[in-house]
């Protein structure tokens, strides 16, 4: 008779966690970009596609281990046979 009181308790215990982890996220604080962060962000170091080389690399990797599942949008089983 003793388990559904705990697991209420535990319920509420746990929504209430879920509740207080959530909420630490809606921080307009840490949300937005200083004006004097901004400079730094638009630098053109912060360029994913910057390297034409090392983007085709890198697409070539994630294509090759992704390739049983499909890689970027292209069917595949896996076989290595494009």
């Amino acid at each position: 008779m003793n388990a559904k009181p705990t697991r209420h308790i535990l319920g509420a215990l746990l929504g209430l966690i879920g509740v207080t982890a959530l909420c630490g996220c809606t921080n307009a604080k840490l949300v937005r970009v200083q004006p004097w962060e901004r400079a730094a962000l638009a630098d053109y170091t912060m360029n994913p596609g910057r390297d034409p080389v090392a983007t085709v690399n890198s697409e070539h990797v994630y294509f090759s281990r992704e390739t049983a599942n499909g890689g970027r949008g292209v069917g595949g089983s896996g076989c290595g046979c494009n």
